[in-house]
């Protein structure tokens, strides 16, 4: 029964290690995602700062640089308690083994003092030749060679148990480096964030001498911003009234051609029956009514709905309009960073990415159109069912309207400011005319 119990509990203990490694290899890639989280926004930071007249938007990139030292502070701490799990259980089984091994080696000492008193051939030959019968005879000797066996098997455990203590013991010399490590590199990561927090209360208190310049940029920048979504808005419309008055047109085409084949058939059958003085029939053509059509819901084809429902069964899963950024600004009423007495609203999400870095299509669909919203300002709007995705402050476009885009396909490239220095996408999410937050749709947001 204890042989039992302590198999069971070393089952438990490997387990868990197993579970902890793989919780451990999670943690290591997350770790390496966030590093390269922070050398594109140093990357970013340098860009902007070689350019920048304007301490605040240097304020929001080190503002994001500081989230991304705090997630790694925090990774390496999961990290290092992990490895504080998987010590403490390597040092369990490696008193279990030393407790195992001391067990064998024991009971082996008692059969090399048994085999040593009884090693000589004659007692042995004695021990088979003083059976009554053949048949015990036959059993002692068979006896001898499981004594024999079984002496040989200790030795084979002991030397199996001796190898996994030190390769356990080694395991956990190993364990112990990583530590180490990780507790001096999160001791630095500390000291790194704690220099850019002071970085950062000096850019609050330079943008804190120019309130009234931000107060008025913020004003000017929420008027452009409103101009735009009403045009954008307008153009949604446009796209949905087009499309349902295609919708339609198929829809009377499709009923048309299938009165005419009515028609044709009922010709047919009257023929054969038809008398000989007949009254000349005077067609009574139906009145021709313009049928208004919606400009704020789709009406969704087959074809469309599918196309909807897989846009929608991807929620949370589609790729960043960008190959890489953060995001700078969030969707709804934002309270100012630094004033937060100041309220901006925004109809999507604007990533912060780096010069030269390329739109690209968050799904499939087709592209409704292409906005020229001011002179260094474009944007692309792709339908995707009843769904619309927008891609605003575009310098360049590489698609035309009424083209089929693929998942990732490259629209354009993202503006680089002069003024700033900042390279910033603007994302928008609409189900028909409603504006929706896209971090809840776009994956790792």
């Amino acid at each position: 029964m204890p042989k039992f119990f302590l198999s069971l509990v070393f089952i438990c203990m490997t387990s868990l290690l197993w579970s902890q490694s793989s919780q451990q290899e999670k943690l290591e890639q997350r770790k390496a995602q966030i590093q390269r989280e922070i050398k594109d926004n140093e990357k970013m930071l340098k860009s902007v700062q070689s350019k920048e007249k304007s301490a605040m938007n240097v304020y929001l990139i080190q503002k994001n640089k500081i989230r991304l030292k705090e997630n790694l502070i925090s990774t390496t701490t999961k990290q290092t308690k992990l490895l504080a799990d998987d010590i403490y259980l390597n040092q369990l089984k490696i008193n279990q083994l030393n407790k195992e091994l001391l067990a064998l080696k024991e009971d082996y000492a008692k059969k090399i003092v048994q085999s040593y008193k009884s090693r000589s051939e004659q007692s042995r030959a004695m021990f088979i030749l003083s059976s009554e019968n053949f048949l015990q005879a036959f059993k002692r000797v068979q006896y001898l060679k499981q004594y024999t066996n079984f002496r040989k098997a200790q030795g084979e455990e002991i030397k199996g148990k001796s190898l996994e203590l030190v390769a356990v013991n080694k395991k956990l010399n190993e364990q112990k480096i990583a530590k180490q490590k990780l507790l001096e590199e999160n001791q630095k990561e500390r000291q790194l964030l704690e220099k850019e927090r002071i970085e950062q209360e000096k850019l609050v208190k330079e943008i804190k001498k120019d309130k009234n310049r931000i107060v008025s940029d913020i004003r000017k920048k929420q008027s452009e911003s409103k101009n735009i979504d009403r045009q954008i808005d307008r153009l949604v419309r446009e796209a949905i009234a087009e499309a349902n008055r295609k919708a339609a047109a198929e829809k009377a085409r499709a009923l048309a051609e299938a009165k005419a084949a009515a028609a044709e058939n009922a010709s047919k059958s009257t023929k054969s029956s038809k008398k000989t003085t007949t009254a000349p029939v005077v067609e009574e053509k139906e009145p021709v009514t313009r049928t208004e059509v919606s400009s704020s819901r789709i009406e969704l084809t087959p074809e469309a709905k599918i196309v909807a429902d897989n846009f929608r069964a991807n929620r949370g899963k589609l790729p960043w309009p960008v190959e890489k950024g953060f995001v700078s600004l969030g969707y709804g009423n934002q309270a100012h960073p630094i004033y937060n007495t100041l309220v901006v609203h925004n109809s999507g999400v604007e990533i912060t990415t780096e010069e030269g870095a390329n739109a690209r299509a968050v799904f499939g669909g087709e592209v409704a159109s292409v906005m020229i919203l001011s002179p260094v300002n474009k944007a692309v709007m792709i339908q995707h069912g009843d769904y619309f995705t927008v891609y605003q402050n575009l310098s360049t476009v590489s698609v035309s309207k009424g083209d089929k885009v693929s998942i990732k396909q490259n629209l354009g490239r993202v503006r680089t400011s002069s003024e700033t220095g900042k390279t910033v996408i603007k994302f928008l999410l609409l189900q028909n005319t409603t504006y929706t937050n896209p971090q809840g749709w776009l994956a790792n947001m």
